[in-house]
């Protein structure tokens, strides 16, 4: 197998700090084997004051050889050799080009070229090698040693030697032996960037705190590395440390080579670590800089959510985070969370239909996010339409794999409340809303036979379908087993606007039943609970 992934030359032994974007930043993750970051950065900084044009150009060049296209990267060593005819990497670059294609005299003439114009360096005879690799690693292996033996004989602890006999084990798959070569040369040369990166990245799943600990010593060596800020963040972020990543993409945001979506990420950890203040302000001070920059809002209005001091602010918020989407959906997406506190801010300001409109959204998205039919059930509760609140909650259910006893049980209070609602003007359907919360109560009763609610609820729905002349005993056997479970609570005064309800039902029974008795017993229950209600007491009294 060819290894695709060539490694670049150590160009200087002196640290990214002074040379904060130029081309340095772009090979920094090029040796990382980041190409595309590497790309954006080659050409961010290609024309910045300190840029070595010809540096650039070669490893745009790699990366262009990389993703196949082999005249973009011809015409980049080209200009390469223009900017600077001295340097001799780029005439490498056109010789393996050339090596590719068969025309083994032209490379070899390039290579020619390249060891003509630094005797001294190592580099040039690894990067030959790396050459001769690429085409063939088998036949070619005798020049490929040959090379290598060139290069240490002109440093024998070289860390281009190192870092590419590292590259090869990785592409056999020898993981072990790959890591001591990428050792082994970021113990040679602390600024190897690309040595450290490539060590943490093998150890990063089966050995994290390896993998940490090599990427602090790489910012030991070269604090101003945005490479190794970025590479310790994500790290942290990738074993679920997330208040240290967020420490890390703190630093790392504030680097000027740091990568625009990455801000996100330091948002997003920012709001998970709770942090909400810190993340309000930065997310604020990116919408200062872009105020069309979606992502900063998002996390604006998230974490202003959180804070109780900014709840004056949030309907503004919420209303051009939802003006924004809408202009352009595809560009700026909502994720639930977005759906759920833009419906919700909707809601408190008593704007239902707007509320509704998000929420419907939401659920035609992401059809199988059972939240979103909670969150709409709420909606409609809020605003009196029970119904709808119960078919939202219908949709919740379904959609959930293992209801709780305490989502049947809202459901039975939902489908009792929508039942109520259509009794005098359908009456057909508020048997069928009755009918829903019957089952769903005597399910929640088998869930959790120690609460006293299902049979409340049930007892209700009796009261609710019975003729008018029955309701006044259609509740009792219901009742009569929500008092046993009641009686065995320990404070009875938590439960003590349903315990009221009941006994008052049960005392009024009794007593039309002629048992007096039994009748003041349940009123004197009632009068436990609401001692101080004198007009209540002087009924019991006159019994």
């Amino acid at each position: 197998m060819k290894l695709r992934n060539f490694l670049s030359i150590c160009l200087l032994g002196a640290s990214l700090s002074m040379f904060a974007q130029t081309h340095a930043e772009g090979v920094e993750y090029f040796k990382a084997d980041q190409i595309e970051n590497a790309k954006t950065l080659l050409n961010r900084n290609l024309n910045n004051a300190g840029t070595d044009k010809a540096v650039s150009y070669y490893y745009l060049g790699r990366i262009a050889a990389l993703e196949g296209n082999q005249s973009e990267a011809a015409r980049n060593y080209e200009l390469g050799a223009q900017a600077n005819p001295e340097y001799p990497y780029n005439y490498i670059g056109l010789g393996e080009i050339e090596l590719l294609n068969g025309n083994r005299q032209v490379a070899e003439k390039n290579f020619k070229e390249a060891e003509n114009r630094g005797k001294k360096d190592p580099g040039i005879h690894v990067e030959i090698a790396r050459a001769y690799y690429n085409q063939d690693p088998v036949n070619n292996q005798q020049i490929i040693e040959k090379r290598l033996q060139k290069a240490r004989k002109i440093n024998p602890e070289s860390v281009e030697v190192y870092m590419f006999e590292g590259d090869v084990l990785a592409n056999e798959k020898n993981w072990g032996s790959a890591g001591t070569k990428y050792e082994m040369a970021a113990n040679t040369d602390p600024n190897a960037t690309g040595a450290y990166v490539k060590y943490a990245n093998l150890f990063k799943r089966v050995n994290p705190k390896y993998s940490i600990n090599m990427l602090q010593k790489l910012l030991e060596a070269n604090p101003a590395s945005a490479l190794g800020q970025r590479e310790l963040a994500n790290a942290y972020y990738t074993n679920n440390n997330y208040a240290k990543a967020a420490e890390e993409y703190g630093k790392y945001v504030k680097n000027p080579n740091h990568f625009k979506e990455d801000e996100d990420r330091y948002a997003f950890l920012l709001f998970y670590d709770q942090a909400y203040q810190k993340g309000y302000d930065y997310a604020t001070s990116l919408l200062n800089s872009n105020p069309n920059n979606f992502t900063a809002r998002r996390f604006q209005f998230m974490n202003a959510a959180q804070i109780p001091a900014l709840s004056d602010k949030l309907l503004p918020m919420a209303e051009n985070l939802y003006n924004a989407h809408k202009a352009n959906p595809s560009a700026n997406r909502f994720a639930p969370i977005d759906y759920i506190l833009v419906a919700e801010e909707m809601k408190n300001a008593k704007r239902i239909d707007e509320a509704v409109e998000v929420m419907t959204e939401a659920i035609k998205e992401l059809p199988d996010n059972a939240s979103f039919n909670k969150t709409l059930s709420g909606i409609y509760l809020e605003s009196g339409d029970y119904d709808k609140a119960a078919d939202a909650y219908t949709g919740y259910i379904e959609k959930t794999a293992d209801p709780s006893y305490a989502d049947i049980l809202t459901h039975a209070l939902y489908a009792y409340y929508g039942g109520a609602k259509q009794f005098n003007d359908n009456p057909e359907v508020a048997n069928k809303y009755f009918e829903l919360a019957k089952k769903q109560a005597a399910k929640a009763s088998e869930m959790d036979k120690s609460q006293y609610r299902p049979y409340k609820v049930l007892g209700d729905i009796a009261i609710a379908q019975a003729p008018k002349a029955e309701a006044s005993s259609a509740a009792e056997p219901m009742y009569m087993q929500a008092v046993e479970l009641i009686e065995a609570l320990p404070d009875k005064s938590k439960v003590a606007n349903d315990a009221k309800v009941i006994y008052n039902y049960l005392g009024n029974y009794n007593l039309d039943k002629k048992d007096k008795e039994k009748a003041k017993a349940f009123f004197n229950k009632y009068l436990e609970l609401d001692p101080d209600n004198a007009d209540y007491r002087k009924f019991v009294n006159s019994l």
